[in-house]
């Protein structure tokens, strides 16, 4: 079973857990996702600051 400190320093934006995912209507899906917003908001700070760079 997964608890929330299986993802610190995850660098992944989340991680979605499909098995816990659930349709409840035709218009509504309940999505259970789990991640370390600190770190995972850090590493997608960085690879904006590479896409930059390479543009420049």
């Amino acid at each position: 079973e997964r608890v929330s400190s299986d993802f610190i320093t995850c660098s992944y934006g989340a991680i979605v857990a499909s098995d816990l995912t659930q349709v409840i209507a035709d218009d509504f899906i309940k999505v259970i996702a789990w991640y370390d917003n600190e770190w995972g908001y850090s590493s997608r700070l960085v690879d904006m600051a590479v896409y930059i760079a390479n543009k420049a």
